[in-house]
């Protein structure tokens, strides 16, 4: 200080201008991917990611069996397809593909491509309804059987690695970020269309795993852990009080639907034992134009499930994922929906981003538990009435879920964040533009088509303008696509964009034998840091 005539004040520590150094694994995690709990304890956090990927299962048929002339029984049993082909799915990505604890299950980014095979002009004319049904769906399933391809190719042969090796923390923010943010339209605005249910439940949520557990002082982990058991539990059954009661006698059908505990359908539709097969619906039906604009989504589903899977990674306490691995899940995730062409689920599979946000709620990315919650799947939908019980539990509850999951999974996003220089202009830019236009352009199109029933691009050839409308309706694709190109083309051989970019902590991960956790991210306990410091 100027005019002072005592001596200098000594330099700050540089503890004092770091206070939070960088973590390239988070250090909390209670269990990570080989480090699972006792088996009491697994079976029940099992059984809860069986329950959190309920609301993607039930909703995808609400949406499209309607649609599809099919009723409550069609209905049912395409919940018991979903879930069966689920647990399938989620053995294969965690026993072959990446081994990360991701529970694959439907995708809504499948649905606007099916709804336009199911408004085909060649399956209007069909009188009977249950005819009409069961040929839509045969259509559906080949052209999801051919859409299959691309992942499958694009994951085994590693063209994928060849993409994701140019990915950076920076480039990884918005694509994290918004797989998780941009799916704010399935959060409150779902949860709104019944709120005296939705917001208690959201409330009890929020004070079992937040605030019990700090009053508590961390001396237990059984509110925090099994919030959504807790919290679904109790609403559920005021839900169902309120339905008793006679709360919805004289309410409009919208309210009722979504209100109500008894308006499913799917109960009293439901086998009691039923076992999915192949082909259960005939024999598939291929059309070259339903199939083209089939593989624009599942390129789309391939683009968010690479952001999820670098959200489950980052959750489950592992280092970050080589491409070599993330190649490898991506083919695996397209035998998923090559399975689901030929058991006829109506939608494709990806990684279910509500259940990578339960990861972080519960802090245990243990392996084991999605591969239990995998059992129940199965398990659930051969037993057709027990299954049906979960399934009819209201979409207000779910979405209350959702807007924690999906936060959680686009905060993931934002933490790789710390690994960017922040004061360069280059990355304000980037990070800024690929975000906002990320949420903008998917807005314009979403607007565009609410408004006018057709999307901005309407040719007379209804499958191109899914290969264009589809891909352009998703935030986590349009910000994670846009931000890889700038990242990889704007000041690229400038000596400091590299290390502003954050690749100086990714180089170690690009393949198994550049770092040691790289190599053994399977095997090795949660508390890493411990042993390998960040530098």
């Amino acid at each position: 200080m100027a005019g002072g005539g005592g001596a200098t004040a000594p330099p700050p520590k540089q503890d004092e201008h770091q206070p939070h150094p960088v973590k390239d694994q988070l250090p909390s995690v209670s269990y990570c991917i080989t480090s699972p709990p006792p088996w009491p304890e697994a079976i029940i956090l099992g059984f809860q990611h069986y329950l959190v990927m309920l609301g993607t299962t039930v909703l995808i048929p609400t949406t499209l069996v309607p649609q599809m002339a099919g009723g409550n029984e069609e209905k049912a049993k395409m919940v018991q397809t979903l879930l069966f082909v689920a647990g399938i799915n989620t053995l294969a990505q965690t026993l072959f593909g990446t081994r990360l604890p991701a529970v694959i299950g439907g995708s809504y980014t499948f649905v606007p491509t099916t709804l336009s095979i199911v408004l085909a002009g060649r399956y209007s004319e069909i009188p009977d309804p249950q005819e009409r049904f069961q040929k839509i769906m045969r259509g559906i399933q080949g052209a999801m059987i051919v859409a299959s391809t691309l992942q499958i190719i694009v994951g085994f042969s590693g063209l994928w690695r060849n993409v994701t090796r140019f990915m950076s923390p920076l480039s990884v923010i918005p694509l994290v970020a918004l797989s998780g943010f941009g799916l704010y339209e399935f959060g409150f605005p779902l949860l709104a269309k019944c709120v005296e249910i939705g917001l208690p439940q959201l409330f009890f949520l929020v004070i079992f795993s937040q605030y019990i557990p700090h009053l508590m002082k961390g001396r237990s982990h059984v509110f925090d852990r099994f919030a959504v058991l807790f919290s679904v539990v109790i609403v559920w059954i005021y839900a169902h009080l309120l339905t008793v009661g006679g709360a919805y006698k004289n309410t409009p059908g919208k309210t009722q639907l979504s209100c109500r505990t008894d308006r499913a359908g799917i109960i009293g539709a439901a086998p009691w034992i039923r076992v999915p097969y192949p082909f259960q619906w005939g024999a598939p039906t291929f059309n070259a134009g339903e199939a083209f604009a089939m593989m624009a989504a599942s390129f789309v589903s391939l683009v968010e499930s690479t952001g999820a899977f670098i959200a489950v990674a980052r959750y489950a306490s592992a280092t970050p994922v080589p491409p070599s691995v993330l190649s490898r899940g991506v083919g695996w995730q397209g035998v998923g929906i090559l399975f689901s062409g030929m058991f006829g689920t109506g939608s494709g599979s990806s990684v279910s981003v509500e259940n990578a946000g339960l990861l972080a709620l519960t802090r245990v990315g243990s392996r084991r538990v999605v591969q239990i919650s995998a059992g129940f799947m199965i398990f659930f939908s051969i037993l057709g009435k027990f299954g049906a019980v979960f399934a009819s539990i209201p979409a207000p509850i779910v979405a209350a879920l959702y807007c924690l999951f999906f936060a959680y999974v686009g905060s993931a996003g934002l933490g790789f964040i710390q690994f960017c220089n922040l004061n360069s202009f280059r990355t304000k830019f980037i990070l800024g533009f690929s975000v906002f236009m990320g949420l903008s352009i998917p807005q314009y199109f979403k607007e565009y088509t609410a408004m006018n029933g057709i999307g901005p691009v309407h040719t007379n050839a209804r499958w191109f303008n899914d290969m264009i409308n589809v891909p352009f309706s998703s935030e986590a694709f349009v910000a994670g696509l846009l931000a890889l190109f700038l990242d990889t083309t704007l000041h690229k051989k400038d000596s400091a964009t590299s290390k502003d970019r954050g690749m100086p902590w990714w180089d170690r991960f690009r393949s198994y034998k550049t770092d040691t956790r790289s190599e053994e991210f399977y095997s090795l306990p949660c508390n890493l840091n411990k042993f390998f410091p960040s530098v």
